[in-house]
């Protein structure tokens, strides 16, 4: 089938191999018949030839080799697809002699005009770093540049090679740290995770400790001078202030809590662990315990990684979230079960010994015996409920199942070395018990007991040894050992009725099979029984078998666990991995933010404080209202002289309202063309990706669709409405205009209308309108505010304030209304939309609407839901738009095929694979409906 000359055979054919890949069968016997198909014409087939020699390349390197002319051309190839995968191949091949080719091809991928390209250049990059790293001088250059992209499909791939290849560099993120946060929501999952863990390595080199001033006074010298003391107080008094740069890390990746990917969750989570605020690190308990709710694979790793190092009450409130269900593995139980026990206290206590009591009776053994630990624990650690514990662990003691028997005598021997003198009788009730428990390790712990607490039951050590004496030789070692050292503190205490007990034990073991048993009997005899022979050493007999043993304390399996970086393989494992890489200290002295400053064109600066006038609004309102709003504020906080300036400026208009229509004209006209002359300087100086392309807005329309901000009840006689006026916001480019109609009902006059409080998304920006000082009663006015959305169409929230009120309002813009304009000839819309094809091309049939079967219909309906213009096209059945995102600049295409009897085909072309799929959602709806 591969030699057919038919492409249907070839890709069948192809389509059954990669299945068998895919099911894990060896399929590189077929390397030569493959190889032969790599020049294929149809784009399926290659496609799937790349796919198996990306699979077997590095096997059959030979062969390989024989075909990287082709893989060369396929890097020149106009679909995406094809240049990836022909990267990804050539990559793959692992000969050092085509280590300047794969440079150049990555090279050349990284300047690629599609972001999927650019992506597999990144994946590239550690591939060429581990078959050569003398090439690490020129891979460096490589990431540098990548790490500039701005696109999100980059972002995390670049990342990962800077990690593998220069994670020292670190003046490489420099300039790339802000829009790494502001990017890190739109990242792909896995992206995010590389990024966080590198932004956490990076803050803890650039930012001081949050928590500095929490740890009191600290360790002083002896011999420092009242002066020092003096400056250390007044260091520790100095309140400590966040880097903006810091809190902006927090403030971007804490949205990142609510995903549903597990490992994004845990990075965040280890992120505010390490970087946060002792006071803000309790946000990340509800997300965890989310996880664990539903993500049963991943319980045991978060457990193992942040519950034992998080429980510092900020768990409390979830307690329930932890009960052990019957279908958990006994894995789960146990480290759930190490949870409840950290978490119990005076409080809780009488709850958490309850839902012991129930776990008790699982038929899981391993979980019955750690739920006994878990309850010695909590006895140890609270002291109230040691009587109430012991009690319950005493009836277990005739309980059927031998396991639950045998450890509960193991943890009362524990918590009776605490208050042995108050416990006698639970002593004298586990004695009884030796004729009935067979469990190796609970007989041993009663001898033990018994033995070393002979004095508080002297009436019956000397029986327990009695019938000891007699099952000695069926006893197990461990048992044998116990009974050595019973009879040997019985014969130090009480001589009188053990020394022939003593003696016939010592003889048993003096033959006994095991030598440690052998040994044990001998050096016990030289000890405790005094001969000529006898050295010095057995006048001290007594206090070597009697002296007073400390009570052991009961931890955690996981309390040495803070070795290793939170959220790290060498931290679920407990010893340190393969890659792993310490987490910096935090520095002593702050590092020099100003390396994060990105320079800012001149041009763009000085278009950032033009005034602008709301020249959309009516003749009347903006001579009558001077007041009312004409300029919008900077997001920068205006120096004195320039409020003085303002004033000035508003007392010359209210002076020059007697002036006639024609002068207001004229100057209308000469700031209007001020502003038009402003734009055009800027378009001049701003990089397009179409130097022959030139942008053509649409005038606001009567048909644009108003939205309520405020309604008059809520804002207490102040309505708000608001609509996206398509105008070009000419202070800033990369903004997008809202015009906000302002009108108070009410019966009082409104004052100091103003914005405050702007509460924004990920690199969102708000450039404000200025204040209105009066809004009379009964009267409207117009104001223009630009908001950058960055290509979201997540809301900017803010608070609307007046002298009296706040009202927290916020906007969030359809997708089409981040859009612009650009006027695109025929040919160059073909040209464009061939070169965004694959991954970034969308298609939907519908059925168009019975008023929506016409050209003019179909064009007023397209360019009413988004801000896009018509492209002139030959076909009558076909109707064409394009248009750029305001803030990136990136190019949206839209066709809508006609067909017979109302059918239809839409297809969206655009980089923001994001932006596309919500944007034929809005068509969809507006063409249907």
């Amino acid at each position: 089938m591969l030699d057919s000359n038919k492409d249907a055979l070839k890709l069948e054919a192809m389509k059954r191999i990669v299945a068998m890949i895919a099911r894990g069968k060896n399929a590189s016997d077929l390397f030569p018949a493959v190889v032969k198909n790599v020049a294929c014409k149809n784009i399926e087939v290659k496609k799937l030839v790349y796919v198996y020699l990306v699979r077997y390349a590095e096997e059959q390197q030979d062969l390989a080799l024989l075909s990287i002319s082709t893989f060369q051309r396929g890097l020149k190839d106009p679909n995406q697809l094809i240049r990836a995968s022909a990267l990804r191949v050539l990559s793959s091949i692992r000969v050092t002699i085509i280590v300047p080719i794969m440079m150049l091809a990555i090279k050349e991928a990284a300047s690629d005009m599609s972001p999927y390209v650019r992506k597999t250049a990144a994946h590239a990059i550690p591939k060429l770093y581990s078959l050569d790293p003398e090439q690490k001088d020129q891979l460096i250059e490589v990431i540098e540049k990548l790490l500039a992209d701005k696109t999100t499909l980059v972002a995390g791939s670049v990342v990962m090679a800077f990690e593998e290849v220069c994670p020292e560099r670190i003046d490489l993120i420099h300039k790339n740290y802000r829009k790494l946060c502001n990017l890190l929501i739109d990242v792909e999952e896995w992206g995010q995770v590389v990024i966080i863990n590198m932004l956490t390595r990076y803050a803890r080199t650039q930012f001081l400790n949050p928590n500095i001033n929490e740890g009191g006074g600290g360790d002083k010298t002896f011999y420092c001078s009242d002066e020092d003391e003096d400056e250390d107080e007044e260091k520790e008094k100095q309140p400590y202030v966040m880097d903006p740069d810091h809190r902006l890390l927090l403030r971007n990746t804490k949205p990142l809590l609510q995903s549903r990917n597990a490992a994004v969750v845990m990075a965040v989570a280890q992120l505010y662990f390490h970087l946060a605020p002792k006071a803000e690190v309790g946000v990340i308990a509800k997300a965890l315990v989310r996880l664990l709710r539903k993500i049963c694979q991943f319980i045991s790793i978060i457990l193992n990684n942040f519950l034992f190092r998080l429980l510092q009450g900020m768990f409390e409130p979830y307690l329930k979230s932890f009960y052990i269900r019957s279908t958990d593995p006994t894995q789960i139980k146990i480290l759930k079960l190490e949870v409840l026990t950290n978490l119990a206290n005076e409080t809780n206590i009488s709850t958490i010994l309850r839902e012991f009591q129930t776990y008790i009776k699982s038929m899981d053994k391993d979980f019955v015996a750690a739920t006994i630990q878990a309850i010695g624990r909590c006895a140890t650690n609270i002291g109230e409920v040691r009587d109430t514990c012991l009690n319950g662990l005493v009836q277990l003691l005739s309980n059927r199942d031998e396991l639950v028997v045998a450890e509960s005598v193991v943890v009362i021997k524990k918590l009776l070395q605490m208050q042995p003198e108050k416990h006698s009788d639970i002593i004298k009730h586990m004695a009884k018990l030796t004729d009935n428990i067979q469990v190796p390790m609970a007989r041993a712990s009663i001898l033990w007991l018994i033995g070393e607490y002979c004095e508080h039951v002297p009436k019956i050590a000397p029986d327990v040894l009695r019938k000891m004496a007699k099952s000695f030789t069926n006893e197990e070692d461990i048992v044998k050992l116990q009974i050595i050292n019973l009879a040997a503190k019985l014969y130090l205490t009480n001589s009188k009725q053990t020394k022939l007990l003593t003696q016939y034990v010592l003889n048993l073991a003096k033959y006994d099979q095991n030598y440690d048993i052998r040994d044990r009997a001998r050096f016990i005899r030289q000890l405790i029984v005094p001969t000529e022979k006898s050295g010095a050493l057995s006048k001290y007999a007594k206090k070597l078998f009697l002296a007073l043993k400390p009570a052991p304390v009961l931890e955690s399996p996981f309390k040495d666990r803070d070795h290793f970086q939170l959220g790290s393989l060498s931290h679920l494992l407990n010893a340190k991995a393969g890659g792993y890489q310490e987490l910096p200290d935090w520095p002593e002295s702050a590092p020099d933010p100003s390396v994060r400053n990105v320079e800012v064109k001149e041009s763009v600066r000085a278009v950032g404080t033009v005034t602008y006038r709301d020249t959309g609004a009516p003749r009347a309102q903006q001579t009558e209202g001077s007041r009312g709003c004409s300029f919008p504020r900077a997001v920068e906080q205006s120096s004195e002289d320039d409020r003085k300036r303002d004033r000035k400026i508003k007392e010359q208009k209210s002076n020059s309202e007697s002036e006639s229509d024609e002068d207001s004209e004229s100057e209308s006209s000469q700031s209007e063309s001020s502003d038009t002359e402003s734009e055009v300087e800027v378009k001049k100086k701003k990089k397009v990706r179409h130097p022959d392309v030139s942008f053509q807005t649409i005038a606001p329309s009567s048909a644009l669709k108003n939205y309520e901000l405020l309604h008059r009840i809520t804002g207490e006689g102040l309505s708000v409405e608001y609509c996206f006026s398509r105008q070009a916001f000419s202070p800033d480019a990369n903004m997008v205009a809202v015009q906000m109609h302002f009108t108070n009902n009410a019966t009082s006059d409104t004052k100091n209308l103003h914005i405050e409080d702007v509460k924004l998304q990920s690199g969102m920006r708000v450039k404000e309108f200025a204040e209105i000082e009066l809004l009379p009663a009964g009267e409207a006015t117009t104001a223009v505010m630009g908001v950058d959305f960055c290509d979201s169409t997540q809301a900017a929230n803010f608070q609307l304030c007046t002298h009296t009120r706040k009202f927290f309002v916020s906007i969030q813009p359809p997708v089409g209304e981040l859009m612009r304009p650009v006027f695109l000839t025929e040919n160059e819309f073909k040209k464009e939309q061939s070169q965004l094809m694959g991954m970034n091309e969308i298609s939907e049939n519908l059925t168009l609407d019975a008023k929506c079967r016409n050209e003019h219909a179909i064009v007023q309906r397209v360019t009413t839901a988004a801000n896009l213009s018509r492209v002139p096209c030959g076909s009558d059945k076909e109707c064409r738009f394009a248009g750029k995102t305001v803030t990136s600049g990136s190019l949206v295409l839209a066709t809508v095929a006609t067909k017979d009897e109302g059918a239809a085909q839409l297809t969206v072309n655009c980089e923001k694979m994001v932006i596309g799929t919500m944007l034929v959602k809005d068509l969809l709806l507006a063409l249907t409906q």
